[in-house]
Order: C-alpha cells, then sequence, then structure tokens
C-alpha cells in the first residue's frame, strides 16, 4: 500500500521522477545516436514525457547533460568518501593506483555521457569553459594530493592544479581511445591501468629504483 502525502509532496515526487527518467532517456539516446544528432524531441520519446516537461526541468540539452555530469560526480565523490583503500599519499604507487583505477572506472562505467561532454565540448567554447569549472572542484582535491609528493622533496612537473588536470586528462582520454577499440586489440583492464600508474607515478617522483 502506498501512502500518499500532501497534494505538494506528491508532485514533487512525480517531478523528481520525470526528471530521472529524461536523464535516464538521455543516457540512452547518446549511446543510440550520439550527443550532437540527439534531438530534445528524442529524449522526450525515449522517456514516454511530453516535450514541455523536459523544459520544466532544463533550458536546453546542455543543461540536462550538466545535470548527469553533477550526479555522477556526486556519486563518484561518495565512493571516495566510503572506500577505506583511498590514499592521499601519491608518493605511493598503490595510492596513484588507486585513484587511476577509481577514475577508469568512472570513465569505463559513464561511456555515453563521457563522450557527450566531449562532443559539446568540442562544437561550443562556452560549453568547454563550463566543462572545466565542473571538473575543477575535482582537479583542486586531486591537486592537494599532491603535498605529499612536494613534502617528500620531489618536484612537480608544473603548477598543483595543472599538474592534477593533466592527470585526470591522461586518464580519462586514454579510457576513453580503450573503450573504442575492439576488445581483441585492447590491452586488459589491469595492464592498462598499470600503464597509466607507471607513467604517473614516475613522472610525480622519479623511475622507480
Amino acid at each position: 500500500m502506498v501512502v500518499r502525502g500532501p497534494e505538494g509532496g506528491v508532485r514533487k515526487a512525480r517531478a523528481a521522477q520525470t526528471e530521472a527518467a529524461l536523464k535516464e532517456a538521455a543516457v540512452r539516446v547518446f549511446a543510440r545516436a550520439g550527443y550532437l544528432n540527439a534531438k530534445i524531441a528524442d529524449i522526450t520519446a525515449e522517456a514516454g514525457r511530453s516535450a514541455g516537461s523536459f523544459y520544466s526541468h532544463f533550458a536546453d540539452k546542455e543543461e540536462l547533460l550538466e545535470a548527469l555530469l553533477q550526479d555522477i560526480l556526486d556519486a563518484g565523490d561518495r565512493d571516495v568518501l566510503e572506500d577505506p583503500a583511498h590514499d592521499p599519499d601519491f608518493t605511493s604507487r598503490a595510492a596513484v593506483r588507486w585513484h587511476v583505477a577509481s577514475s577508469w572506472s568512472f570513465t569505463t562505467a559513464h561511456g555515453p555521457v563521457m563522450t557527450a561532454l566531449r562532443q559539446a565540448a568540442m562544437v561550443d567554447p562556452r560549453f568547454a569553459r563550463r566543462l572545466w569549472d565542473l571538473m575543477d572542484p575535482v582537479a583542486a582535491d586531486l591537486a592537494g594530493h599532491l603535498d605529499h609528493v612536494t613534502a617528500a622533496g620531489h618536484t612537480l612537473p608544473g603548477p598543483p592544479q595543472e599538474v592534477a588536470r593533466a592527470m585526470m586528462t591522461l586518464v580519462s582520454e586514454y579510457a576513453s581511445l580503450w573503450t573504442d577499440q575492439p576488445p581483441e586489440s585492447r590491452l586488459a583492464p589491469d595492464a592498462a591501468i598499470d600503464l597509466l600508474t607507471d607513467l604517473i607515478h614516475t613522472g610525480l617522483t622519479g623511475p622507480r629504483p
């Protein structure tokens, strides 16, 4: 038996359901048609909602894409906080590998959204700047991890925020390229993660003995 709250609560719940349905439909449409070819009418039809319902939640397709990114960033933050294996000390190869593996999983698990973000940024400089803004809190957190590297006497190859951005881009772009390759020509996932880990860890702390 479903117990209904006040009418306002019911409307709020329905609005949340519609927003979730539109987001889920957008991911499917992006995966099938690509972000640039996707139309708002395609998304509302996929969601089984009216065109008007879309504009009750999002100003345009770009705003919906931003909302999708924020959702998965928030979920990623929760996963980090809940994982006892998280270690911010990047002088440790194991700590670097944990972060690379987390970023790898994030990128490959949300392939349609990550591809859509790249496509949107390529054709819209405003959106490209907005994407940097959305990702900067992640980069800032990662840059804080680099304090351990400098405290151990190593010299970073650039400003911490830029080093963090470069690390994030390296992992996400390689993971995206890996995803697009035929399965038979890919490295095994663990091998790909180890390759990225060694590139980053060596770049931060020097060659391993």
